[in-house]
């Protein structure tokens, strides 16, 4: 009995395992989970174990390309300087008896800025005038005198020498007088003052500061690289924190002929009109000059390029909603978008979202279709007159 029961287990075991594979082979496949689309082919057929079926159409986001204004620019940061800009320091030492100026005020050319005690050297333009005309009078005697040869040639060449003279020491004593009092050499703006009245001065003490904003220079720098594509005259916009949103307009007035070799940079100067005397000198700036300007480019988001190896593919949508990939050639990049130079043309639609279940020949459903692609919105009104138009890109 033990025997029978060693030979009938086994056969049990291979009669059970046998029905449960023919049963398998026979049970339907299980459907898919959750909303994970059925693989498909080429052909867009279901990948099912026989080929039979057509998979629904795949969910994307779309948009169709249209042809734009564009501009090529590079930008860089700057800083704002005065059209002019002085200390004002005295040339010789004294005291200041008068300070006419209001700090922070405008001031004109030549105006009086600051008044150094001028008693004595006054006093001596007095003896030097004096001494002068006793010297004239001697001179004339002495050229009548030698009309009627009661003196030497030599006595009228004294008599003129010591003229000559005294003509000099009127002047300079005339000379130190004007430096006494201390005018503005061009029109602006007077800073804070760092002295009083009644100060002892020396020369070459600093006093105040003297500002020129009527027009304003911006200094940036940018890479050597570009030394072609820079002329004076290019338009540059300039950008500051200070005033979010608004759009300065300037010239390019100034490129320095020579290369800075710390860090291999342009030294660059722009000029603009700031009538409404907001910018100041010392802010940080943004700049952007216009390098050039392109009419009817194709620019895409970023997003609608697929890298495949070392070239750049989109998706687009045919007539029958069907995909095809398109390799294309970029160019310029900017703010999200990027320029197609070749592979598309106005008016295609392009997938921007949902490649990853996308083959060639996948039917697609869009189920939005994006806003099309603008030129940034630069439309900020210029708040300085307009520099001449130039190159120039965005």
């Amino acid at each position: 009995m033990k025997r029978i029961h060693y030979i009938a287990l086994p056969i049990a075991a291979l009669v059970a395992l046998g029905g449960y594979a023919y049963y398998a082979q026979r049970a339907p496949l299980a459907p898919a989970v959750g909303n994970a689309p059925p693989i498909t082919d080429a052909a867009g057929k279901t990948a099912n174990g026989n080929g039979k079926g057509n998979a629904g159409p795949v969910m994307v986001e779309a948009m169709r390309v249209e042809a734009v204004d564009v501009q090529e620019d590079v930008v860089a940061v700057g800083t704002v300087r005065s059209n002019e800009s002085v200390v004002v320091r005295p040339e010789v030492s004294g005291r200041i008896t008068n300070l006419n100026f209001s700090e922070g005020g405008r001031v004109q050319q030549g105006q009086l800025l600051v008044q150094l005690d001028a008693s004595i050297v006054a006093a001596e333009v007095q003896q030097a005038r004096a001494n002068l005309k006793l010297a004239r009078a001697n001179y004339d005697r002495t050229v009548e005198l030698r009309k009627d040869n009661f003196v030497s040639e030599a006595a009228q060449d004294q008599a003129l020498n010591n003229l000559r003279v005294v003509e000099a020491t009127v002047a300079l004593a005339e000379a130190r007088l004007a430096k006494m009092a201390i005018r503005a050499p061009f029109s602006g703006v007077i800073g804070i003052r760092q002295v009083s009245v009644g100060d002892y001065v020396k020369e070459g003490q600093d006093l105040v500061t003297l500002e020129d904003t009527s027009s304003l220079k911006v200094d940036f720098r940018l890479p050597e690289m570009l030394t072609g594509a820079l002329e004076r005259g290019q338009r540059v916009e300039v950008h500051s924190d200070a005033f979010a949103g608004k759009r300065y307009i300037a010239t390019l007035d100034a490129i320095d002929p020579v290369v800075d070799q710390n860090g291999r940079a342009l030294v660059l100067r722009a000029r603009l009109e700031n009538i409404n005397g907001q910018l100041r000198p010392g802010m940080f700036v943004q700049t952007r000059v216009i390098l050039s300007q392109r009419q009817g480019a194709l620019m895409v988001p970023e997003e609608a390029l697929i890298a495949v190896g070392g070239e750049q593919r989109v998706y687009r949508v045919q007539s029958d909603n069907k995909v095809e990939q398109r390799t294309v050639v970029t160019g310029l990049r900017r703010e999200g978008r990027v320029e197609i130079i070749e592979g598309l043309q106005a008016g295609d639609l392009i997938v921007t979202a949902g490649h990853l279940k996308l083959r060639p020949g996948t039917i697609v459903q869009v189920m939005q279709e994006e806003a099309t692609v603008a030129a940034p919105d630069r439309s900020a009104a210029p708040v300085a007159p307009q520099a001449k138009p130039a190159k120039n890109a965005s």
